[in-house]
């Protein structure tokens, strides 16, 4: 167990000064609910929020927790809020839970939105530019 005999195959997995471990574990970052952060916040993997942020985001995917409060734009591949967001959201994958609430215009791919979830805002599907800036009335 604690021999310094050679493991087969270690060599292949020894790792010169700079360079990174491709097979490592994906990451995620936390920010608690005690936690207020002024400014962007970038991350190349997944970030779940329970704080309060006062910035825009970008990163791989975002989980927001009920109590967390987004004050800024939300650019991320995936996203699953369930918090208060004031800002623009552009996700390819969203879900927006029923505690969320979100006060902005949401760009997506794909959208699931539970019962009971509040918008506040303009739902565009596709990443690109909206054509038409005219919201749709669906009430007639």
């Amino acid at each position: 167990m604690f021999s310094k005999k050679p493991v087969p195959g270690m060599d292949t997995l020894s790792r010169t000064a700079g360079q990174t471990n491709t097979m490592a574990a994906p990451t995620f970052s936390v920010l608690g609910a005690d936690l207020a952060v002024k400014g962007d916040i970038t991350a190349s993997a997944e970030l779940h929020i329970d704080g309060h942020v006062e910035g825009d985001i970008t990163c791989s995917g975002l989980v927001q927790g009920e109590s967390s409060e987004i004050h800024g734009a939300i650019r991320a591949q995936t996203a699953r809020l369930a918090g208060k967001v004031r800002g623009g959201i552009e996700v390819s994958q969203l879900v927006v839970l029923k505690t969320a609430r979100i006060h902005g215009d949401v760009k997506y791919d794909a959208l699931t939105i539970e019962q009971g979830a509040h918008i506040d805002g303009r739902l565009s599907h596709g990443l690109e530019p909206v054509e038409n800036d005219t919201p749709l009335d669906l009430v007639s």
